[in-house]
């Protein structure tokens, strides 16, 4: 269930906060809501995986690429 909170913060902490949370795409109140869990969750830095992390699980397959021998080739081609 989603309450109505109002809070009393400095207005260029507003608009530094509402810049972060248009460039990642996510709203001023999910932000907040998710720092707030966040430090109310015991043990979150053991068992929590943020949300902008959990939204990129899997958008990169390292099985199809032969990512080592791509780099060895890389770094061959930059540095001869």
């Amino acid at each position: 269930m989603n309450t109505k909170l109002t809070l009393n913060i400095d207005q260029n902490i507003i608009e530094e906060a509402k810049s972060y949370a248009k460039n990642n795409s996510v709203s001023l109140s999910k932000l907040i809501e998710n720092y707030l869990l966040s430090i109310t969750t015991k043990d979150s830095k053991k068992t929590k995986i943020s949300p902008l992390v959990e939204s990129l699980t899997g958008v990169i397959s390292l099985e199809d690429t032969d990512y080592k021998k791509e780099y060895g080739d890389y770094l061959s081609k930059k540095y001869s």
